[in-house]
């Protein structure tokens, strides 16, 4: 993720550092050393990275804004003025507005401070907890910069180097950024899951197959020997790398899994399910830049054995030989996905709502019409009926049943003397079947019980 470093330029900076048996530095000259180390770093192992570089006091000043070329921000460090008092709030401000006209809100940065401040902790607090401080251990010297800029560097700026493998073929590569642990809240004890060096390639499905799946981040996938002949086959590099030396341009030249991975995968239009530890998945993909440059990019799916319902379980996926019958048809025609669940969702179904009056009313005046069309709307009247049951008795609307009992009761008064003896019966049989379920006995009130209609023989 791209760094903003913060560089603090107020007269407490100026501050004498006195070193045994050499001559006095001030704290700016120990934090510049500090940063130059921090840049040289990331220049060599971390190229990718987009760093800013800002200074404050009472105000704030974008020096480099982001940017790859480490050689700028060297420059600059090297050439910053003294100003006055500190004030971190007009800096944070600062930040953010460099951030969001960057990156937009839904980018996240990493901040780099050089001035250690007492409020810093509750800062860290404020913010949710996720950061960290790292102190110089010992006296205020060289040696102590470089071991706490040290610390920083393997905490967050080391590069994630693992080995993809497909069947008897590997590669080492660079996943770029390096992939964060991540806690599954659902789990009873949640532990941080981290994504293996070991990366496995269990098949491949196409792209129409798993569509746009939602993941949790995206990443470069980098052979770790770059130079421009990989690039312009199509593994994930930029223009803004220097060359190599001849060693790594030597070792480039050599084949790579890497790259026969990421021109297939371009050619034939499918993405490859790469297993990223215990029932943790993702998926590598080309990417286009451009009309002429790609990268081979690894998404990162939820941790779990079914990450995309329509795939139903990874584990339960196979090679298409292995099927009885082609499940794509032998025109590909159709699609094995989505994987139909085994019980129907609630979401599928046709379920009764009453957000509003009108819609309750309205059920009811259909019950009420159905009643008056007795018997020959016998089988309709009992479905909206038991329609209208379920749904109170999920609700826990019980005072509903009673009332369409007793509207029942008042329709069977009603009857015309030209009305169907068949009909006052229907009646008062489904409301006194409502007048039981309306007392909450588990007996009358099961809910997936239905109120059939009553038997009758009027044919002799």
């Amino acid at each position: 993720m791209p760094t903003v470093v913060l560089m603090d330029v107020s007269l407490s900076m100026t501050r004498p550092v006195s070193l045994d048996g050499s001559e006095e530095f001030q704290r700016k000259n120990l934090a510049v050393h500090g940063l130059n180390m921090l840049f040289e770093h990331m220049a060599s192992n971390y190229r990718l990275e987009f760093t800013a570089l800002m200074a404050f006091s009472s105000l704030w000043e974008l020096l480099v804004p982001f940017t790859r070329d480490y050689n700028a921000l060297q420059e600059a460090l090297g050439s910053l003025e003294d100003y006055d008092k500190t004030c971190i709030e007009a800096a944070l401000n600062g930040v953010n507005n460099v951030v969001q006209q960057e990156w937009g809100s839904g980018c996240p940065c990493q901040l780099q401070m050089t001035d250690a401040m007492d409020n810093l902790e509750h800062l860290l607090c404020l913010s949710g907890g996720d950061g960290q401080i790292f102190t110089m251990e010992g006296p205020l010297c060289m040696k102590s910069v470089q071991a706490m800029f040290g610390r920083l560097i393997d905490h967050a700026y080391s590069p994630f180097h693992a080995v993809l493998h497909c069947g008897n073929l590997s590669s080492d590569v660079q996943v770029f950024p390096r992939p964060e642990p991540v806690v599954v809240d659902e789990e009873v004890e949640p532990m941080p899951r981290a994504v293996s060096t070991d990366l496995e390639i269990v098949g491949f499905i196409e792209i129409a197959d798993i569509s746009s799946p939602p993941v949790i981040s995206r990443h470069l996938v980098l052979p770790i020997a770059v130079n421009k002949d990989v690039d312009e086959v199509g593994a994930a590099a930029t223009d803004e790398l220097e060359d190599e030396p001849s060693a790594s341009q030597m070792a480039g030249k050599s084949p790579n899994f890497c790259v026969l991975l990421h021109g297939s995968l371009k050619v034939e239009g499918m993405v490859a399910l790469v297993q990223l530890g215990p029932e943790w998945f993702g998926m590598l993909y080309s990417q286009a830049d451009s009309k002429k440059k790609s990268n081979l990019m690894m998404s990162l799916f939820e941790p779990g054995s079914e990450p995309l319902p329509w795939l139903g379980k990874i584990s339960y996926l196979g090679p298409v030989s292995e099927a009885a019958e082609n499940p794509y048809g032998e025109d590909d025609s159709k699609s094995p996905f989505p994987v139909q669940p085994p019980a129907k969702r609630s979401y599928a179904q046709n379920v009764t709502v009453w957000i509003k009056a009108s819609g309750l009313q309205a059920d009811v005046q259909k019950i009420l019409r159905n009643a008056r069309k007795l018997p020959d709307k016998t089988q309709t009247f009992y479905k909206e009926l038991n329609r209208m049951r379920k749904a109170a008795l999920a609700f826990g609307f019980l005072e509903l049943l009673k009332g369409v009992a007793d509207l029942l009761e008042r329709e069977c008064t009603l009857l015309p003397d030209s009305a169907h003896p068949d009909a006052a019966f229907q009646l008062s049989h489904a409301a006194q079947q409502l007048k039981l379920a309306s007392t909450g006995d588990s007996q009358y009130a099961d809910f997936d019980h239905n109120i059939v209609p009553m038997h009758t023989d009027f044919s002799s």
